[in-house]
């Protein structure tokens, strides 16, 4: 794959130049119109608004390019995007390379949820994203309600019970809800690519420095609470993070995700015309605690009476992932070659899920595979897309 960019330098003035931006030219025209409508397919914009005020943006591409244009008895399918990313992750590739393009032309009606903070999800029904209280939320919070929220519209929308696909953060969110016993009278099933529970084990390095150093934590100090930080605070961060040893910043989707196998130039220069997106720096916190811990816990405000007022008790509650429902039918892709989603980190997931209905939990591992091939890879629609469709065909 081509190595964005050589000089680390430009790295900095490049993921510099996105968070000062805040949109980048594609984006202006919105997803549908730059990334959907374009390959051929139609695309509905839809708003949801979550029971805390975020109002959040909602593709959806209710058809392929040659199949009946009718919803009626179609199953709809919600993607939901990883960290600093949106929805653009599942449309970079061809038509029939790209995960959203083939659900739509195998039948099935697909909504793209985008998170909290990104671009097409910046509004509130009192808070401008100039607030710092717009951005006091973690992924705590996505599963709490964005991903109730998304369910619940389609759900409303469809009359159908929703298959769900999520990546690296996107399995998080769900499993946490899972956990919880949130999106039974919704979900239909979920399919988890680089999925993201315990983080202890990562072996990026520049995720390890970056948690080790509370690098996110600092900046949540000074203030700064949208991530990536603008200006010279971004510019401070890239260089630090990059001149640390080990980290090798000429080629930083593989320094952060690890030496994905799969993915074209083309799509590489692409995903970087819509990342970085924007999460909360309090996100990152939450992320950095996991990788320090590796636990599963709600934020943890390090103070126990902080954490009284929150959570009622001393320290964060934790998400028991061994209490998800065990009929809830769980597809898994992950790969050998995962820097975030490492695969001894996935085996304790699936440790936990243990005692899961055999006939409802599907493992597909990868071993050449990497974090973001799986949703990016040139050859993802034979290796983990077909076995995902046969998947949902049998839910």
């Amino acid at each position: 794959m081509a190595k964005y960019p050589s000089n680390p330098l430009l790295l900095v003035a490049l993921l510099c130049a996105f968070a000062a931006a805040g949109i980048n030219s594609l984006d202006q025209n919105g997803i549908c119109k730059s990334l959907v409508e374009t390959q051929g397919y139609t695309c509905q914009d839809h708003q949801v608004t979550t029971g805390d005020g975020y109002i959040l943006g909602l593709q959806r591409i209710p058809s392929g390019r040659s199949s009946n244009n009718s919803t009626a008895q179609k199953l709809p399918v919600l993607l939901q995007h990883g960290l600093t990313m949106d929805a653009a992750a599942w449309l970079i590739n061809p038509p029939d390379q790209a995960l959203a393009f083939i659900l739509a032309d195998k039948g099935f009606d697909v909504w793209l949820a985008n998170a909290r903070g990104t671009q097409a999800s910046r509004g509130h029904q009192s808070l401008s994203t100039n607030d710092p209280t717009y951005w006091e939320w973690t992924w705590d919070q996505l599963a709490a309600y964005d991903l109730p929220a998304f369910f619940n519209y389609v759900n409303n929308q469809t009359g159908q019970k929703v298959h769900y696909v999520g990546h690296s953060l996107g399995t998080l969110s769900v499993l946490a809800a899972l956990s919880q016993q949130k999106l039974s009278n919704t979900l239909r099933s979920a399919a988890l690519l680089s999925p993201v529970a315990y983080l202890g084990q990562i072996t990026t390095v520049l995720g390890k420095i970056s948690a080790q150093s509370h690098s996110a934590d600092g900046l949540y100090a000074s203030g700064i609470r949208e991530y990536p930080p603008q200006g010279v605070a971004g510019q401070n961060l890239v260089t630090f993070l990059c001149s640390q040893p080990g980290v090798d910043c000429s080629n930083f989707m593989a320094a952060v995700t690890g030496p994905n196998c799969c993915i074209t130039p083309t799509s590489s220069n692409l995903i970087f015309q819509h990342i970085p997106q924007s999460t909360s720096t309090k996100n990152m916190v939450h992320l950095s605690e996991m990788i320090r811990r590796g636990t599963i816990t709600m934020f943890d405000y390090n103070f126990p009476a902080i954490n009284m007022q929150h959570y009622n008790q001393l320290t964060p509650p934790v998400y028991n992932m061994a209490s998800i429902s065990k009929d809830v039918p769980l597809f898994f892709g992950y790969g050998g070659r995962d820097a975030l989603s490492d695969v001894n980190d996935v085996k304790a997931l699936l440790n936990d899920l243990s005692d899961h209905d055999k006939d409802k939990l599907v493992e597909q591992y990868v071993e050449e595979y990497a974090h973001m091939d799986f949703i990016m890879g040139g050859n993802a629609n034979k290796k983990v897309y077909d076995p995902l469709l046969t998947f949902f065909g049998q839910h």
